[in-house]
């Protein structure tokens, strides 16, 4: 009886071992230019998939492409996407601290077009992708990357949808918003001090007035940054974790995927 037993739990070992091996989540660094300057994206996707399937552009916060980006990035790809993280400020290029962040997070916010460009290079490195069904892109962002996918989604790129985490809603140009092709999904904050009121309801007359099909959910209580970890769980600061608005802001994402990938 227990070598019969030892033999199956052998058996399940190896069938698991199987499993796992065929369906690796697949990572790479990915270079890409934007002119001149040389960027470095991130790319996953569970190999076990086959065929084209819907892509996810995900776009960082004001630190630059790192470790949290990577996260949801691989998140994403083990849902069955294939997701690429974006490098928008350049290879090599990753803040150190807020104010090494401040600054160069400053310059595509001074410079929505080079904004723009940078989202786009990215967004054709997705596009290409053999495994991508280049019908069915989306993107999101957080924080800094969340109003950079709203203005990549302003530029008129073929996305079928765009999810902001956290993200600034202002523009320089709210008339672009007729550009929009795809539904908007924006997961705010509350109590976010770095987007006010006024900010929110200047994004929902643009949105409106240009009849895009869109949708602002507030998470109350909440403050900047409320899906990070990193961010603290000190919410006087402006900038805090919210365990249950990053699970909320997540199941909503999902929900938005289902409606727009089917």
């Amino acid at each position: 009886m227990n070598r019969y037993c030892n033999t199956l739990m052998a058996l399940g070992a190896v069938l698991l071992f199987t499993a796992v091996a065929k369906g690796a989540l697949k990572t790479q660094a990915i270079e890409y230019k934007d002119g001149d300057v040389t960027c470095e994206g991130y790319l996953a996707y569970d190999d076990a998939i086959a065929g084209p399937r819907p892509g996810v552009l995900v776009v960082h916060e004001w630190t630059g492409l790192g470790s949290y980006a990577k996260m949801r990035t691989d998140k994403l790809a083990q849902m069955g996407y294939v997701a690429f993280a974006a490098d928008i400020y350049g290879k090599g290029i990753r803040p150190k601290n807020t104010d090494e962040a401040a600054a160069q997070a400053s310059i595509y916010r001074k410079d929505r077009q080079l904004m723009r460009r940078r989202a786009q290079a990215a967004l054709q490195v997705l596009a290409d992708n053999k495994l991508v069904d280049r019908k069915k892109i989306a993107a999101i962002g957080y924080c800094f990357g969340g109003g950079t996918v709203l203005e990549l989604a302003r530029s008129g790129a073929d996305l079928v949808g765009v999810v902001s985490f956290h993200g600034n809603l202002d523009t320089p140009n709210p008339a672009d918003a007729k550009n929009i092709k795809g539904k908007i999904l924006v997961q705010h904050g509350g109590s976010d001090p770095y987007v006010p009121a006024e900010q929110l309801a200047a994004f929902e007359k643009e949105m409106a007035d240009a009849g895009v099909n869109w949708q602002v959910i507030i998470y109350g209580g909440a403050v900047h940054s409320f899906t990070n970890p990193d961010s603290g769980t000190d919410p006087t600061k402006g900038a805090a974790y919210n365990e249950q608005a990053d699970k909320r802001s997540w199941l909503a994402m999902k929900q938005f995927f289902e409606e727009i990938f089917k």
